[in-house]
């Protein structure tokens, strides 16, 4: 942990984010997988104004946000690993999985407690699904999944490298999961018996609450494979899909005000309807 201390774990974690970000736009742009519904515009500078804001968010409520607590609890003997004497890389890995299995675990109870969903659909109510949807977390959740990875990285004992790694990995997985990105079939079936693909997070995204209600996981597949909400295709096909939530398609979702004030606003989860253009007959295809 030296290295990155000498040189800042901040801004090797802002190097990474923004250079993972900028090869995904790239990307997305040169092979898209679905034709946007509305243009970048006003959309785009909303969701990275909601990244700023969120990392100003976490800066005032937590200035040593989840590496400088484990290098904390590291230094005061707190924490399972630090009690014990286990191998660094060993201690590293574990960590490693329990934390990802950890926000896993979270993003349902988002999803399954109304209140918490209140805050979470924020995220849903973007009527695309690109690199930027990535970003679209509101403040409060964000906070509230600092002092929950705080909470286990103290609880673990979790090593500083294995945390600050998982920070790089996650934010890095969370941005190529969500770009709008064709990947060869064959590549993306290999992928996802592993790590979660831009085609299996699309699936949550969807309008259709039964699909809306799967494929939690950010980084590693086998979560959703494991407890059974694995969803392989969107019933419409990906290019038949609808994104979003059905009672938040309008142009609410790309301005900045609405989308901050969702968790207060009265929207209520509509029962899933047929739509033409999500039946699979008449889709585009997967």
């Amino acid at each position: 942990m030296t290295f990155v201390a000498d040189i800042g774990e901040v801004t090797l974690r802002m190097a990474a984010f923004s250079g993972i970000l900028a090869l995904m736009a790239i990307v997305e742009a040169l092979v898209p997988r679905r034709e946007r519904v509305v243009s970048r515009g006003r959309r785009w500078v909303t969701n990275m104004a909601i990244i700023f804001i969120d990392s100003i968010a976490v800066r005032l409520v937590f200035p040593v946000a989840v590496v400088g607590t484990a290098l904390w609890a590291e230094q005061a003997g707190f924490g399972l690993f630090n009690q014990m004497s286990v191998p660094g890389w060993i201690a590293g890995l574990i960590a490693f999985v329990v934390l990802d299995f950890l926000i896993w675990l979270q993003h349902l109870v988002f999803h399954k407690v109304p209140v918490l969903w209140r805050v979470h659909r924020m995220h849903h109510t973007d009527v695309d699904f690109d690199v930027t949807t990535a970003l679209r977390f509101h403040p409060i959740e964000i906070l509230m999944s600092v002092a929950i990875k705080m909470a286990a990285v103290v609880l673990l004992g979790a090593p500083a490298l294995a945390v600050f790694l998982f920070e790089v990995v996650l934010n890095g997985m969370a941005i190529f999961n969500h770009a709008n990105a064709r990947l060869p079939l064959w590549l993306d079936r290999v992928l996802r018996v592993f790590i979660v693909t831009p085609d299996m997070h699309r699936v949550h995204h969807s309008i259709l609450n039964r699909e809306t209600d799967s494929n939690f996981g950010f980084n590693l597949s086998l979560w959703d494979r494991l407890f059974g909400t694995y969803v392989p295709q969107p019933k419409g096909g990906h290019d038949g899909m609808t994104i979003g939530l059905s009672e938040a398609q309008h142009t609410g979702p790309t301005q900045l005000v609405w989308t901050l004030l969702v968790p207060f606003r009265s929207l209520s989860r509509r029962p899933d309807v047929s739509r033409a253009h999500e039946d699979p007959a008449t889709s585009k295809g997967q």
